[in-house]
Order: structure tokens, then sequence, then C-alpha cells
């Protein structure tokens, strides 16, 4: 029961992480900013839209939405709650949302380069590229908690904190997966989801042929995707799994609130990297992942 709670909580509150982040980014500039509902405003608005497709395009570019959004849902149920294991969990099971979410970008990449945009297929390239040097540094991470952990699950991995076989490199993986959230969900500093020039632009380039429904998927799927990175990195240091349900909820909703104000403190304070130092903070953060891998094996 409470598996299947965290799999609503998430479909329901994901789209309300935005808009704290929003609202943070406002508060640090003097702004009073957007409203902590504005995401569901926005997706609401979408879905009563029609769907304007390009003559050139074929299935690929409707389908792409449908697949993101489907892939963000299944990896969201291999997740822990606050108080439970996962509704579908099993031995090994990280690696099959690791790719949910990888098919995911890869069906996006597709319709992108489905639309014939020359602006799209940038955007597609710069997305693969950065994913494919993500993808190995979130692997090491996963493997860095299955050392310690009692399953070689994300139950078994997740929501045990940092308390009890405490080491100091287990310290590294909530930055690790701090960075891969910043990285997978395209936040500064490595791409600005409110800029509007098309030459800088990374994911929000790559999506500006979708339109009505389709483009609701895509921003929906892009909410569940920013929930399951930043549930892990609060998993990855809060016990809430050792607390009573209540008390373990409450906690886990404050860190996703910290989490999302961690988000818009980074976005206000500093700058979008150059596209050719993203590679740097990325291999910065599998090398930390490594470290933390070996340690935590030798210990």
């Amino acid at each position: 029961m409470d598996a299947l709670a965290h799999f609503l909580a998430a479909l329901i509150l994901a789209p309300l992480l935005p808009g704290i982040i929003n609202r943070v980014k406002a508060r640090l500039s003097g702004r009073v900013g957007r409203p902590l509902l504005q995401t569901y405003f926005d997706l609401a608005r979408l879905v009563r839209k029609g769907v304007v497709e390009s003559e050139t395009s074929s299935w690929m570019l409707p389908l792409g939405p449908v697949v993101s959004l489907a892939t963000a849902a299944i990896a969201l149920t291999l997740l822990p709650g606050p108080a439970g294991a996962s509704p579908a969990a099993f031995t090994g099971d990280f690696i099959l949302a690791a790719y949910c979410l990888g098919l995911g970008r890869l069906a996006l990449i597709l319709a992108a380069l489905d639309s014939g945009s020359s602006f799209e297929g940038m955007g597609a390239s710069r997305e693969a590229a950065f994913s494919a040097l993500a993808e190995p540094v979130l692997f090491l991470c996963l493997l860095a908690l299955a050392a310690g952990a009692p399953d070689i699950s994300l139950s078994g991995m997740l929501g045990q904190g940092l308390t009890g076989d405490l080491a100091p490199e287990r310290l590294f993986v909530p930055v690790i997966l701090f960075i891969l959230l910043l990285t997978e969900n395209c936040r500064i500093p490595v791409d600005d989801p409110n800029t509007h020039l098309e030459l800088t632009m990374i994911h929000e380039v790559m999506v500006l042929d979708h339109s009505g429904p389709d483009m609701a998927a895509i921003v929906y799927g892009s909410c569940l995707k920013l929930w399951f990175f930043a549930a892990a990195t609060a998993l990855s240091v809060l016990p809430v799994r050792a607390m009573e349900p209540l008390a373990g909820w409450a906690v886990f909703l404050a860190g996703m609130v910290v989490v999302a104000g961690a988000v818009g403190l980074v976005e206000s304070s500093m700058a979008r990297l150059r596209l050719i130092r993203v590679p740097r903070l990325l291999g910065a953060a599998g090398t930390l992942a490594a470290l933390s891998l070996v340690l935590t094996v030798w210990r």
C-alpha cells in the first residue's frame, strides 16, 4: 500500500517541483514569481489545445512523447517509497530503471530527428552526447550504492540513509546524484530551461515542433523524471525506512522540497557552463562515483 501511495504521490506532486524551483529563483532575485501550481495550469492549457505537425514528419513525431512519458512512469514504479519497497522491486531493477529513462530519451531524440528541423537535430545531438557521458556515471553511482546495500535493488539501496555502516565515501553519492539530476533534467549549469535562444538550447530546442497534448506529455514526463532523480537523491541521504511511516513520509517530502530548493539555489547563484565544460563536470562526477565504488568495496 505504501509503495502504491508513493507512486500516486509522484504522479500527483511531480509538477509541483518545477514550481518550487521557480519560486526559489524568483525570491532570490527579488521577484514574486510564477504561482507554485503554474505547471499544472500549463498542462491543463496544453491538453485543451490541438496538435500541429509538420507534413514531412512521420509516426515517430507523436510516438516520442508517449514513449517518454510511459518509460518515466515505469521507472517510477521501481523507485521505493519512504516507508516501503517499490511495487515492482526485483534484484537488479536499477538497470531496468536506468534503461527505461534512456529509452524515453531515445524516443524524444528520434522524434526530434523526424521533424526534419536543423535546430531540433542540433539539440538532439547535444542531448545524446551528454546522456552518453551521464549514463556510466549513473551506473557507477548505483553500483557504489549496491556495494553497501542488503539487497541489489533500488528498494534495498535507497531509504537506508547515511546511518549504520556510515562511510565517508557514501557522502559522495548524494552529490553525484544531484549532478545527474541537473544533467538529466537539463537544468543550469548544463542547460537553461528558460532560454529562448535556439543556438544555446539543448532539451527545449529538441521539442520545439511538439504542441498540444504531445507537448503536455513531454512536460509531464519531464516532471516525473525530475521526481525520480530528486527522490533518489533524498532517499540516498534520509534514513526514512527506519522511521514510523508518517514520520518517514514527512521527512521524505521535506527532503524533496530541500532538493528542489537546492536546484533553485544553484540556478540562481551560477551561470550556465560552456558546452565544452559540461563533459568536465560529468567527468568529475564519474571520478567521485568510481572512487566511492572502490572505497566501498575495499572497506
